[in-house]
């Protein structure tokens, strides 16, 4: 499987700015009951989103604050953008398998915090959750997430685009 890894992808002065606003008091998470769309598995699981684009709208007052990455991967097209945060577990949870849509595409996993969750690749590598990492893959390829153990909380933003 084909990805890339890129760290410190964004200026320090820019992924200030970006955690600032995420992870403060005031960014609005909502509750996600079945991980990865499976209510049958992880069932005393849950996470949190945020849509930041989905359908052709934009869905978030927070869009604006992505500019700079959009910018910098280029998009050309978006599909969606949204962020997930995993509440730490007592024990690091894998997450099912799951292709983000089923037809071949862009897509880039932003880390806004280091912890010992990861993401797992369809070749079975592991690629840790490193603050200000992007990761740049097809995500219609298989790929699972995981919890984190060693922090209060793993998040990351995913762009899926063209």
């Amino acid at each position: 499987m084909e990805y890339e890894v890129i760290d410190n992808f964004l200026e320090p002065e820019n992924f200030k700015k970006l955690t600032d606003s995420m992870l403060g008091s005031f960014f609005p998470w909502y509750i996600t009951e079945d991980i990865v769309g499976n209510k049958n598995i992880n069932t005393n699981q849950c996470s949190f989103s945020h849509a930041f684009y989905d359908n052709y709208r934009i869905h978030s007052d927070y869009f604006q604050n992505l500019l700079v990455v959009i910018d910098k991967l280029q998009i050309k097209s978006l599909l969606r953008i949204k962020s997930n945060l995993y509440p730490k577990t007592t024990q690091l949870i894998e997450h099912d398998f799951h292709s983000d849509y089923d037809f071949s595409h862009k897509s880039g996993l932003y880390s806004l915090n280091t912890n010992n969750g990861f993401t797992i690749m369809e070749d079975g590598e592991r690629i840790e959750s490193v603050a200000n990492r992007m990761l740049l893959f097809d995500a219609s390829k298989p790929h699972n997430s995981t919890t984190c153990t060693d922090e209060i909380f793993r998040a990351n933003i995913v762009f899926n685009y063209f």
